[in-house]
């Protein structure tokens, strides 16, 4: 049995898809889990509930914790360690490996120009602080001999049916809605980007790959160095629009935050935009001879597949 908490977003369903190469039998956990999958078993639960978790993850050889909670600090300050501990007892009562998908905001503001699995943990915000917490926690346990895990970690994504994705939302649909393109801090500036198919793909072989547990991985993205105009480029030749672009800077991201409540969370975020993003996943591709997905096709099929 191998089995997804968090089976609803949008790693945990394309994740689904993939599993069926490993494994016939796969049980999808969430509030309200849909199967993806003919053979699937839907396990609805609760993941606050430590007890809906043990019962969730007992049976499991291979456990994905795929969860995506709301944007806010607050919240990831009262689930994500929690949930963490939980499923980190689970696996270890039920004897079940853990594969943690995680973001790259634990990563010092140094290194967001080119990040490695090395990179050092220093994280700027308190968002990425709550996933240092997490992924110490983790780590702690496998340096003790204790939990058999890896961490899958994916920079910022986009990808086909992908409504948690930063470029997808201000990009695609605003010009969908015949809008401007928004961008934030700096155009001139490199940020790669994860497409999420690739992702989920990579996040199963890791998962049923003996000799990638204990250690992190960067999931496959492509290397080349596109900065946010070029992206935008990419979308309005595709959606055949013309690439026009509103550029907020930080102060007006705080401003927007006073009357907008989902950009509140956004301002200790906004380093990652002024500076160049580059992630480094060659770790990946050179153990898997895997190659990522190029930009121009991954904006095809996303627009392609809204």
């Amino acid at each position: 049995m191998q089995t997804i908490l968090g089976s609803g977003g949008t790693i945990g369903s394309d994740l689904a898809k993939e599993l069926p190469a490993f494994t016939d039998r796969i049980r999808l956990v969430s509030r309200t889990p849909k199967k993806v999958n003919s053979t699937d078993e839907l396990f609805p639960a609760d993941l606050s509930s430590r007890d809906q978790v043990f019962k969730a993850v007992e049976g499991s050889e291979v456990v994905y914790l795929t969860v995506g909670f709301e944007y806010s600090h607050k919240i990831w300050r009262e689930k994500w360690p929690a949930l963490m501990r939980n499923t980190i007892d689970a696996c270890q009562k039920w004897g079940s490996k853990l594969v943690f998908f995680d973001n790259v905001y634990l990563y010092d503001v140094d290194a967001i120009g080119h990040m490695t699995e090395e990179s050092p943990i220093n994280p700027p915000s308190k968002k990425g602080q709550v996933r240092a917490e997490i992924v110490t926690m983790l780590m702690n346990e496998v340096k003790r001999g204790t939990l058999t895990a890896l961490i899958a970690r994916a920079a910022d994504f986009y990808g086909p049916n992908n409504d948690k994705s930063v470029l997808v939302e201000t990009v695609a649909n605003n010009f969908r809605k015949g809008k401007a393109a928004n961008w934030f801090a700096r155009l001139d500036k490199v940020h790669t980007f994860t497409y999420t198919p690739d992702a989920a793909k990579a996040t199963a072989l890791l998962g049923n790959t003996d000799n990638a547990y204990n250690q992190v991985w960067h999931l496959p993205t492509d290397a080349t160095r596109l900065t946010g105009q070029q992206w935008i480029d990419l979308f309005a030749k595709e959606m055949n629009v013309k690439p026009k672009t509103s550029v907020l800077p930080i102060w007006m991201i705080r401003l927007v935050g006073l009357f907008v409540p989902a950009m509140r969370e956004f301002p200790e975020m906004a380093y990652q935009y002024d500076r160049d993003y580059f992630f480094d996943s060659s770790k990946f591709e050179k153990a898997f001879n895997f190659v990522p997905t190029k930009p121009a096709e991954g904006v095809k099929r996303t627009v392609a597949n809204a």
